[in-house]
């Protein structure tokens, strides 16, 4: 009878785990769609996949961020060029650096 006690506040103990980090109420919802869904789709699993993937919250703003930092990367690879670019010009207009200690 004590093992089953501690069994029942173990799944107790998880089940309020589950309701505090919002595991239950997202599972709840995705369901609740999938229950609201005129056509159901051939795959249960693949909707349940799909709409939980699509609630993370990171998921757009990791590809948002992402996409910014290939953007940033390709501006800074352009902004090393033009910046080589004009040394090399600035350098034709400006005499050699020991030249200048004769004035």
């Amino acid at each position: 009878m004590a093992h089953c006690k501690a069994a029942d506040s173990k799944r107790e103990q998880f089940r309020r785990y589950l309701e505090k980090s919002g595991v239950l109420d997202t599972l709840t919802k995705v369901l609740v769609a999938l229950y609201e869904e005129p056509e159901k789709p051939n795959s249960a699993l693949d909707f349940l996949k799909h709409h939980l993937g699509a609630s993370a919250p990171e998921n757009p703003e990791v590809e948002a961020l992402r996409l910014e930092v290939a953007e940033m990367k390709e501006k800074y690879e352009a902004v090393l060029e033009e910046n080589k670019k004009l040394k090399t010009k600035l350098a034709q207009y400006e005499p050699p650096q020991d030249e200048k200690h004769g004035e």
